[in-house]
């Protein structure tokens, strides 16, 4: 509000007086503070919810309940964070939002691939049933998917990699497509299916065109140029324009927007895998019945039922460390992995950003071609 910041006048009458430095409550730096905000409420309840095995235990209510309290923490949280001094907070928490966000990277990597095998081997168990509409859906999607990726890829190179002096650029976009072809010939292999029968062309579809998306917005996270970056408008328009997204205006770029409705989605699946106890089981190799210490009960009609008497329906101290990470990795998200700084301009571009993005599409690659070939390495070793 530009009259907080530099005052107001009526009629020539002064009726307010700017007394706040809006340099610290815009650009980059108002983003790290709520944030971080964020962070440390989550890291509070993980620490608070540790060791929680039922509902019986008293903290448990404290999970499921006191939600006008909470809120009030976090504005709290939320305010006070904008009286730390800047000296050392911004230098400090980026680097610490870097690694967090690195290694929510990491786990949404994960997720995203699971979420992938679980489609496929979902519905080919389902076909296999007699259920044709869905080997029809199997088809239809590992189509879309790899009409979409070529697509992509041959606009890719029309607008970002056109010209000899664009040679990041195809470097990015040919050797990411040359990746995105092994791997889905490696799916398919008879040896493969041997070994991992539910491997198959869904999932690579899928991995690709994440891939193809993870270059693109690698790329349009670098400094504009007319030739090899061009804006929206300038393709819009076919004139090899930087005007409008180039110059910079503050605000969230196409590509950013898209990785957060992929983050929300990740993340509430997440919550119902990474965070449930069989989940947390298998990241520790312990099977469901050796952690919770028994079965769920059973009701008088013989069917389950979770009344967290003999342990909690997810990990609650879980559950708050990825939502801990989550929030740096928005951070990082909507700063651009760039450093903490007050300009608006430019705020998109950012060659941190781009090695982050094009680092977490090989990561993707390398962690599906392992998900794909690991049965046929450890071959009497159970990945189902």
């Amino acid at each position: 509000i530009p009259a907080l910041c530099k005052g107001s006048t009526v009629g020539g009458l002064e009726i307010f007086q700017g007394q706040i430095s809006c340099d610290k409550v815009v650009g980059y730096l108002s983003v790290y503070r709520i944030q971080f905000s964020f962070a440390c409420f989550f890291f509070i309840m993980m620490i608070l919810m540790l060791c929680v095995k039922r509902s019986k235990d008293p903290r448990s209510g404290i999970q499921n309940g006191f939600w006008f309290f909470k809120i009030l923490i976090i504005i709290g949280i939320c305010i006070g964070a904008f009286f730390i001094p800047n000296q050392g907070f911004a230098p400090a928490l980026m680097v610490i939002g870097s690694i967090c966000g690195f290694i929510f990277i990491l786990v949404q990597l994960v997720l995203l691939i699971d979420f992938a095998h679980s489609w496929n081997e979902s519905w080919i168990e389902k076909g296999e049933e007699g259920s044709k509409k869905h080997y029809c859906g199997l088809i239809f999607f590992t189509a879309t998917f790899y009409i979409l990726s070529i697509v992509a890829i041959i606009l890719l190179y029309i607008y970002y990699a056109s010209k000899p002096s664009c040679s990041l650029n195809i470097f990015f976009v040919t050797i990411n497509f040359i990746l995105c072809i092994i791997i889905s010939i490696i799916s398919v292999l008879p040896v493969v299916q041997n070994y991992h029968s539910t491997s198959g062309l869904l999932q690579s579809s899928f991995v690709t065109l994440y891939v193809i998306f993870l270059t693109w917005s690698a790329i349009t996270s670098e400094k504009p140029d007319p030739i090899c970056n061009p804006s929206w408008y300038g393709v819009m328009k076919n004139n090899n324009s930087t005007i409008v997204e180039a110059t910079g205006n503050g605000s969230v770029g196409v590509s950013s927007i898209i990785a957060l409705i992929i983050f929300f989605g990740l993340i509430l699946y997440s919550t119902m895998t990474s965070s449930t106890n069989s989940s947390s089981g298998k990241l520790l190799g312990i099977s469901g019945n050796e952690e919770t210490g028994s079965s769920l009960p059973k009701s008088e009609h013989g069917q389950s039922y979770d009344d967290e008497k003999e342990a909690v329906a997810y990990n609650y101290s879980l559950f708050h460390f990825m939502f801990f990470l989550a929030s740096f990795y928005v951070m990082m998200t909507l700063t651009n992995w760039l450093k903490p700084t007050n300009d608006l301009n430019n705020f998109r571009q950012s060659d941190s950003a781009v090695w982050v993005k094009i680092a977490s599409s090989w990561t993707c690659l390398v962690l599906y071609f392992w998900s794909v070939i690991a049965p046929c390495v450890f071959r009497n070793r159970e990945f189902s």
